[in-house]
């Protein structure tokens, strides 16, 4: 990775719907413009994102999503109204932004949750998406989601059980987004909290397959992981706000927009198969197989994801 960088603009855009999103620019004002696109929902854009980029070819803009990190309101307050926190105005979010910084087209980097936004982007606005670098790559369809909340219980069966049965008796054979939403919806903050826990210790279970993996510290702060599974359940327990499979089915609209694909063989969270298929229906795109890579972890991640985005610097 590149060495830490500060960012030399910042500020927060109001979006409607009493939404302010926080966004942030660093490297090189004149450079290429590259739009950080992270995961979730509710990470909120890390430092860590800006090293990725070189700093002397790249305009790096980072934001966060409504509800997390430095955007307000911040989704870990229960009175906090998720309605209009959706895929279609995230969307909305990302191309007033792109307004508002007079970027006329971008680079899109993204990794899991943040890859389907992306490549929602893409489809939506392909005139405006010069490229896409994706790693740990979703497509957020119902089987995916199923597969993450249940499916993966077959490989880390104990952990699972505790999962489950973190919910109410009669939610344990249905969706379990949904029942978890219900309990972060809870009028006593004492349930809330020990779903947000239940769930961020799933979480920090499912992604730790590749050697070297280290459990996320964010979950101990309790704004952070009350926001983060609030955002995470209401999206899944809603089918990511999008036509199942539509990312899949549409990835022939991104014909012409060139794009890496960066996924771990050990990446039980988000198996290859998913991006496996969306090269097989996007000509311009290229799968990496990281053969000891995991979600977002493991020994040569970083160092293709990096590489991906340097082919792309002055392209």
């Amino acid at each position: 990775m590149y060495p830490p960088i500060e960012p030399y603009a910042h500020g927060m855009l109001d979006v409607g719907d009493g939404q302010r999103v926080y966004w942030e620019t660093c490297g090189n004002p004149d450079g290429r413009p590259a739009l950080v696109v992270h995961g979730g929902p509710g990470s909120g854009a890390t430092p860590g994102w800006r090293r990725m980029f070189d700093p002397a070819a790249y305009r790096v803009v980072l934001f966060d999503q409504r509800g997390c990190g430095r955007s307000t309101p911040h989704a870990s307050d229960p009175a906090v109204d998720l309605s209009v926190n959706t895929t279609p105005h995230l969307l909305a979010d990302m191309e007033r932004l792109r307004v508002h910084l007079g970027i006329d087209r971008w680079l899109l980097h993204g990794a899991s949750w943040g890859s389907s936004l992306a490549l929602a982007y893409a489809q939506r606005h392909p005139e405006r998406v010069a490229a896409l670098v994706l790693f740990s790559v979703v497509a957020n369809t119902r089987r995916e989601i199923e597969w993450v909340t249940r499916d993966m219980g077959r490989i880390f069966p104990e952990e699972w059980a505790r999962f489950r049965d973190a919910v109410p008796e009669a939610d344990r054979d249905g969706d379990l987004s949904a029942a978890y939403a219900r309990l972060l919806a809870d009028p006593d903050p004492g349930v809330r909290d020990r779903a947000a826990r239940d769930w961020c210790a799933w979480e920090d279970v499912h992604v730790s397959l590749a050697g070297g993996y280290r459990p996320s510290p964010r979950y101990a702060d309790p704004v952070f992981r009350t926001g983060f599974a609030r955002l995470v359940t209401h999206y899944f327990s809603n089918g990511g706000f999008m036509p199942d499979g539509s990312l899949l089915r549409d990835a022939g609209k991104l014909a012409g927009v060139p794009g890496v694909l960066v996924q771990g063989r050990l990446d039980v969270s988000g198996p290859p198969d998913i991006a496996w298929q969306l090269t097989r229906a996007w000509p311009d795109a290229r799968l990496e197989i990281v053969e000891s890579g995991g979600h977002g972890t493991g020994h040569g991640m970083t160092e293709t994801v990096v590489a991906a985005l340097d082919e792309f610097r002055h392209r």
